[in-house]
């Protein structure tokens, strides 16, 4: 392997890991890891949707989310205390605010749907179609469209 393919491969190596998250007026914000590493998270959270990256949300949204679920948008997705904690840390730990705030959030706001932020609205108005949102069913299927999701690719496939 030359020098030059190895920087290369270096410098390529984070975009695959990475998404930009981007501010309201479009600029590029923050790299936010969006691939799940927590096992458990993404085995519980698996069973009924795509683990969703943590850093799509700020640490309040998912400390909310995690205090309710028997109440999960409809849904009973109760866990054992001791799960539900192991889970609620590893979002928090890794979560979009993780010290900073997220962009287009106010520090006062708790969102508990991604596909209700700004940045989610933005990347998705121009491109989604109704025989997308037929074979999506909703816009919290991320997988539909964008089938390395679960890799952490929402690039558009």
């Amino acid at each position: 392997m030359t020098i030059r393919t190895l920087t290369l491969a270096l410098c390529v190596l984070p975009f695959t890991l990475t998404a930009t998250l981007a501010d309201d007026d479009g600029e590029e914000g923050r790299r936010a890891a969006i691939v799940v590493t927590d096992p458990t998270t993404k085995e519980e959270c698996s069973a009924c949707h795509i683990a969703y990256p943590a850093a799509f949300l700020p640490a309040r949204s998912w400390q909310a989310l995690m205090s309710d679920l028997p109440n999960h948008f409809g849904e009973d997705a109760s866990l054992d205390d001791r799960t539900r904690a192991d889970i609620e840390a590893y979002l928090v730990a890794n979560a979009a605010d993780g010290g900073r705030s997220l962009r287009g959030v106010a520090e006062t706001d708790t969102p508990l749907r991604i596909s209700e932020l700004a940045w989610f609205k933005r990347e998705h108005s121009d491109e989604v179609t109704p025989r997308m949102m037929e074979k999506a069913k909703s816009m919290a299927n991320c997988a539909a469209c964008h089938t390395g999701a679960e890799r952490g690719n929402f690039d558009d496939d």
